[in-house]
């Protein structure tokens, strides 16, 4: 079913569907899943689209396209009436206001017009993408993200930064501090975010919940990623082999087999290791403390369990049936189920 609207001067084409999948950040339904997948990042920030060439991040597919033609030089966008190019329509439409003389944005303090909505806001404007800011080192911080500027080098990794504030971020995997405090059990974490998502155990909420499977979570970002279980989806790529991951840390982790690097620091005896679930393992031989999980305290005989365990809560499932791709949690799991096909306790 279709109907016509009106739109300014002309017309567009409106398509009514069925649109069965809503969105409980904000109420936005979607009638395909995938739809919804992609839109929910937008409330989680999770970016897992990078680019190669700054490492610059995206929610979605469509937005790194875009980004990648800073780096190619591609203007798809001409204007008929300079032939000056672009490359994106946005920032072709905003140009031609410069032949029409189109100012549709009225301030309502002082009926100045402007072409552009953004000037409103700042008159400090970028000449990549046309976003405006109302102060010149707030331009130039975003400038970075065109330029892959990192000015901030890391003085123990070398690992680069656009801003002071994320370098400080990063130093906490070196120096293991962790400044935000549960108030609960006394437990640390290096960034807000984390103890955030922690308290919910002391709480018991988990209110995000998936509707294939039923799983529940505390963050939105913990649905997200379990949802690609699901969806099959991996879209985190390994630059170096081209091996995909479901996760960005899954992907950093892996990443390090290439690069050799060992971030996390044993904070008794000074040895390194490329994971932080390494780390733990090695200081029990200082503390004889038993592999704790994160994210419901239970403890461990040894990492290798802990390891197994978390899967119930990442939803990761790496042992796949080769006849009919099932997949699941444990090799012992796949094991029964492989009977099943031979004939055996169906």
């Amino acid at each position: 079913v279709s109907k016509r609207v009106s739109s300014g001067g002309g017309r567009k084409l409106v398509h009514l569907r069925e649109r069965p999948y809503q969105c409980d950040q904000c109420e936005r339904s979607f009638s395909q899943r995938y739809e919804l997948v992609a839109h929910q990042i937008t409330h989680t920030g999770e970016s897992p689209y990078t680019c190669a060439q700054c490492g610059k991040i995206f929610s979605q597919k469509s937005n790194l396209v875009k980004h990648e033609r800073i780096h190619t030089g591609e203007s798809p966008f001409p204007c008929t009436q300079c032939g000056k190019s672009f490359s994106q329509r946005a920032n072709l439409v905003k140009h031609q206001r410069i032949h029409t003389g189109e100012r549709p944005f009225q301030c309502a303090h002082c009926g100045k017009s402007f072409s552009q909505k953004c000037e409103l806001g700042g008159p400090y404007l970028c000449a990549d993408c046309g976003k405006c800011f109302t102060t010149r080192p707030g331009l130039r911080y975003h400038q970075r993200i065109h330029t892959g500027e990192r000015p901030y080098p890391c003085a123990l990794c070398g690992k680069g930064f656009a801003t002071n504030s994320r370098l400080k971020y990063h130093q906490r995997i070196h120096s293991g501090e962790r400044p935000y405090q549960c108030n609960d059990c006394d437990k640390r974490f290096r960034h807000k975010s984390a103890l955030a998502s922690h308290q919910g155990i002391h709480t018991g909420e988990r209110p995000y919940k998936c509707t294939e499977c039923g799983s529940s979570f505390r963050r939105r970002n913990g649905l997200v990623k379990h949802q690609r279980i699901h969806t099959g989806e991996r879209p985190y790529p390994c630059t170096e082999c081209g091996k995909s991951f479901s996760t960005r840390s899954t992907l950093t982790d892996h990443q390090r087999t290439h690069t050799g690097e060992r971030p996390y620091n044993c904070s008794h005896c000074g040895k390194s290791f490329n994971r932080v679930s390494q780390r733990r393992k090695h200081q029990r031989i200082h503390t004889k403390k038993r592999p704790e999980c994160a994210e419901c305290g239970k403890r461990f005989r040894s990492e290798k369990e802990l390891a197994t365990h978390q899967r119930v809560h990442t939803g990761e499932k790496p042992y796949q049936c080769p006849q009919c791709q099932r997949s699941y949690h444990r090799k012992n799991e796949l094991a029964k189920h492989l009977k099943s096909h031979a004939g055996k306790n169906p």
